[in-house]
């Protein structure tokens, strides 16, 4: 089993992820805590190239505030995982530990993440656990209900001990391109002769759609002196980070746009207005895309500068 998943592993592993052709921890890291909650590509093209362009190493992002961080964390969402990197940069500045018991002690970082690390960056023998891992270890073995403590026990027991960085790898990718949760590749599957799931694999894939809620957001969009006003944010969601205020009045209406995020379709709705909040942060127009705001925020920008555009005009008029 284990050298028929290697195989399929050296002609079809996703070894081109630039995660994937290095050993610096804290690049591995890095990408491992931004795959959580966002695709693939998007981490690959975008998010991973970007931050380590203004952070390349856990010293520089030890010494960036967290305002700064968090700006550019923006559009990944879960910033709870930009706030602890920066914990945990602070308390490193220069090495990583290399074990998985070491690196449990470190902010935000569980049991996944931590094996992940020992694994990708130090080889270290441990198996690792992630969402597509534990469906692959359900099929395989014909496991209906697995508990995570239970995929663990079970990863441990079918790990390669010569090579478990190449095999977690494999596991990992066989869940993601192959053993998907709504589709299992069976023909395509290097592991197909020694699973025990393949004749029941419709009791294991996943058909059920997530909810979604419907929920309006109101702002105001307030200028004095080519500034806007923002506002901290009240909730842990946004914490550390710059909102639009709520509008007193709701009369004029700018504009309104979509955001979805996690389970929530939102409507968003600006007006020009006075803010109800007190506690105000006036920034410049011109940097309002650098303030450490969320991408819930960012979309209001093409009506911020509509608005100053016509409000440019009606001085002129005038």
């Amino acid at each position: 089993m284990h050298k028929a998943l290697l195989e399929w592993f050296e002609k079809n592993g996703r070894h081109a992820l630039p995660w994937r052709q290095t050993t610096n921890a804290y690049h591995i890291y890095l990408s491992e805590i931004m795959l959580q909650q966002t695709q693939v590509s998007r981490v690959q093209e975008h998010f991973y190239p970007l931050f380590l362009k203004h952070y390349p190493t856990i010293k520089d992002l030890a010494n960036a505030s967290l305002e700064d961080i968090l700006s550019h964390w923006s559009g990944l969402g879960y910033y709870n995982r930009a706030r602890n990197l920066h914990k945990a940069a602070q308390s490193l500045q220069k090495e990583f530990p290399k074990t998985k018991k070491e690196l449990l002690k470190l902010a935000g970082i569980g049991e996944y993440t931590a094996s992940a690390i020992a694994s990708f960056a130090f080889n270290e023998c441990v198996a690792v656990v992630d969402t597509n891992i534990k469906r692959v270890l359900q099929r395989l073995f014909n496991k209906e209900k697995l508990s995570n403590k239970e995929a663990l026990e079970l990863a441990n027991k079918f790990l390669n001990y010569k090579n478990p960085k190449k095999h977690n790898l494999a596991l990992m990718d066989l869940g993601a391109m192959i053993c998907t949760a709504k589709e299992a590749k069976c023909e395509l599957c290097p592991l197909e002769p020694f699973c025990k799931g393949k004749n029941e694999i419709e009791k294991f894939l996943s058909q059920a759609k997530q909810k979604r809620v419907q929920k309006e957001l109101h702002f105001a969009i307030s200028v004095d002196k080519n500034k806007i006003a923002l506002t901290p944010s009240s909730g842990s969601m946004y914490k550390n980070m710059l909102l639009l205020p709520t509008p007193k009045s709701k009369s004029k209406l700018l504009g309104s746009y979509k955001h979805n995020y996690t389970k929530y379709n939102l409507t968003i709705y600006l007006y020009n207005s006075s803010p109800k909040e007190q506690n105000l942060e006036w920034i410049e127009c011109d940097n309002f895309l650098q303030a450490p705001i969320p991408t819930l925020i960012k979309k209001a920008h093409p009506f911020i500068k509509n608005y100053l555009s016509s409000k440019k005009m009606q001085e002129k008029r005038v």
